[in-house]
């Protein structure tokens, strides 16, 4: 670790690290990251960039009394480097570590818990407001990316922004656009004019000493400002909201940015502090690949390559050779994501079918509703997104597709567990809040074939299909199980008696482990594709009844409004004869770490899960 990097060991540390040793400490921080994330893995390239955006940020403010919401929050790193946290730093996003994303319970200089994108600007809002209320004194900065300020929310944000008379600070870190150096000189004279306490000052008075006797005057002296500045400002936009605009600034100086801040400080309301950075700055690797080195898994320092491949095709990869047969195949079949061409696996589809593949932003709300136009009028789309970005577009998947009875396919990526980004991504909501809308048709692959088969099903049905599964390798056991798709029918894998798993999905591999295990114990159990988590296999749940004691639905997901609770509901309205047991993910938000740690946690794996099927056996057997 450099000498510079060691004086920090608490907030506000950085101050006293002279001006001319900035340069220096940038360099350390960023091999820092590169060292650390290239063992633990992580978000590397947004870090990367952000690093003399942080450093100013630092240097200007004083936490944790000043308050810093992070956008997502994905490139807080160096925040956390700064705060106190860099021993921790080893074990990053792994179970019982350092977070990966600002938590609020991980150290006071977090003000606000951050995961999702587009909520900066609407959080520190509040936060200014309540300042005021209180009768209080801190600054207040968001954080927000080029591509976070694309979502809806942060426009809904910005226009209330511009109603205060308060002091906020918005932070556009813009890592995709270069500066010109004349645009560039042009805003930073105008910006210490438009904010020196002589120019307000005169401003005012000017204004409102004319104002009194000549209204009209003052206001063509603002048309004519206005007119001047929309040619001469590149923040036209963000003026014409109501909101002071500075920049653009270059985000990887830490001077220019602790000069910009320092005037955003001075101004009354809303300001818009505009920065370029470079994402991957630093480590050419993820310079040059910034969409690989977004979020990433161990690697080689040196190549930047993995240090760990599968040898296995993941359920994406999969999707996005169905998704390049089907466009062949049918030219009304269209694709949408939001801001996640390479994560949902289109890219592919992108190439072959330009003109059918839309990426709309970081907007999953208007991704859904333009989603449901295209269906109205003929086309076939495929809305591919994580899990837990869909539940950020719950209203329109209701009003805007399902009351409409609309064929949109969605595409549920990393449903489930998905590990080291923990509880603002893991995928364990969506069989609830899925299953809860009428007319929706929900479906989970128990493995690869299956998964092109749903989507072949889907693109016929004609009505709002969801397809989910799981982050990682696609289990490509019982390739002989391939009965064709029939709407709301589930599949018997084994057929056995006394016991039987009717497992969901990811949860079908995770069953015939179980029965395995079931089968050294003297129980010979059935295990059930259930393949339709709604509309779900009622004539199956009453066939089983015929020889089963006990039915265990296993669902990676909560237990509350999941399967499992469906499933117990109409056992209950039919007064069937089996006792139920439910396996699922409890009712919390769960934390980050490895999959498999978690579901041994959780109580997901073969062993704890034949550990509780038994117990309910016997337990029967006591009665």
């Amino acid at each position: 670790m450099g000498s510079l990097l060691a004086q920090i060991e608490k907030p506000n540390d950085i101050k006293k690290i002279p001006r001319n040793k900035w340069k220096d400490l940038a360099a350390e921080i960023r091999q820092f990251l590169v060292e650390n994330i290239s063992v633990t893995g992580g978000h590397l390239g947004s870090n990367l960039g952000a690093v003399e955006l942080t450093m100013a940020l630092h240097l200007c403010l004083d936490l944790p009394n000043d308050k810093i919401i992070w956008d997502v929050g994905h490139q807080s790193y160096t925040h956390k480097i700064l705060t106190g946290r860099k021993d921790e730093f080893g074990t990053l996003r792994q179970f019982g570590g350092l977070s990966g994303f600002p938590k609020r319970s991980e150290s006071d200089c977090d003000c606000f818990d951050t995961g999702h994108s587009s909520t900066s600007i609407s959080a520190g809002l509040g936060m200014v407001h309540a300042r005021q209320l209180k009768g209080e004194n801190y600054t207040v900065a968001a954080v927000i990316g080029d591509g976070s300020i694309t979502g809806g929310l942060a426009y809904e944000a910005l226009n209330n922004a511009s109603k205060i008379n308060s002091n906020f600070i918005i932070i556009l870190n813009d890592n995709e656009m270069s500066i010109s150096p004349n645009v560039g000189g042009i805003s930073s004279y105008l910006n210490e004019i438009r904010t020196s306490e002589s120019y307000l000052h005169l401003r005012d008075k000017v204004y409102n000493s004319i104002n009194d006797d000549l209204p009209k005057v003052v206001t063509g002296i603002r048309r004519a400002k206005n007119s001047l500045k929309q040619l001469m400002i590149p923040g036209m936009y963000f003026e014409q909201l109501g909101l002071t605009y500075l920049g653009p600034v270059d985000g990887n100086d830490t001077a220019a940015v602790v000069r910009a801040l320092r005037m955003a400080k001075k101004v009354n309301k809303a300001v818009v502090v505009h920065v370029i950075t470079k994402k991957g700055k630093g480590y050419l690797p993820a310079e040059r690949h910034p969409a690989r080195f977004h979020g990433t898994g161990p690697f080689d320092i040196e190549t930047g390559l993995p240090k760990h491949t599968g040898n296995k095709a993941g359920y994406t990869n999969i999707f996005s050779t169905v998704m390049l047969k089907l466009g062949n195949r049918n030219s009304d079949v269209v694709a949408i994501t939001a801001a996640m061409t390479d994560g949902v696996g289109l890219k592919r589809f992108q190439n072959a079918f330009p003109d059918r593949f839309f990426d709309v932003g970081i907007a999953e709300q208007h991704a859904v509703t333009f989603a449901a136009g295209l269906a109205a009028a003929g086309l076939k789309p495929v809305v591919a997104v994580y899990s837990t970005f869909l539940q950020r577009a719950y209203d329109q998947i209701v009003h805007d597709v399902c009351l409409q009875d609309l064929p949109v396919i969605f595409a549920v990526d990393r449903a489930g567990l998905v590990g080291a980004d923990g509880e603002t991504h893991q995928g364990i909501f969506d069989l609830s809040y899925l299953t809860s809308i009428p007319g929706m048709t929900v479906m989970a692959p128990k493995n690869k074939w299956e998964l092109s088969d749903m989507f072949k099903f889907a693109l016929d049905y004609g009505r709002p299909v969801a397809i989910r599964y799981p982050r990682g390798e696609a289990y490509d056991g019982q390739k002989e199980h391939r009965e064709p798709i029939a709407a709301g029918k589930a599949e018997i894998l084994t057929s056995g008696s006394g016991i039987a798993l009717f497992a969901v999905g990811s949860m079908v591999e995770t069953a015939l482990a179980v029965r395995e295990e079931l089968l050294a114990h003297g129980y010979d159990a059935s295990v059930i594709n259930a393949r339709f988590a709604a509309p779900f296999d009622r004539d199956m749940l009453r066939s089983l009844s015929e020889k089963h004691s006990l039915v265990v639905t296993m669902e990676e997901n909560v237990k509350s409004g999941g399967f499992g609770e469906h499933i117990r509901e109409f056992a209950d309205e039919e007064d069937l004869p089996f006792r139920l047991l439910n396996i699922s993910i409890p009712d919390r938000f769960v934390e980050h770490g490895s999959v498999s740690v978690l579901k041994d946690r959780l109580g997901l794996t073969p062993e704890k899960i034949t550990e509780r099927i038994l117990q309910s056996a016997d337990s029967a057997k006591d009665r």
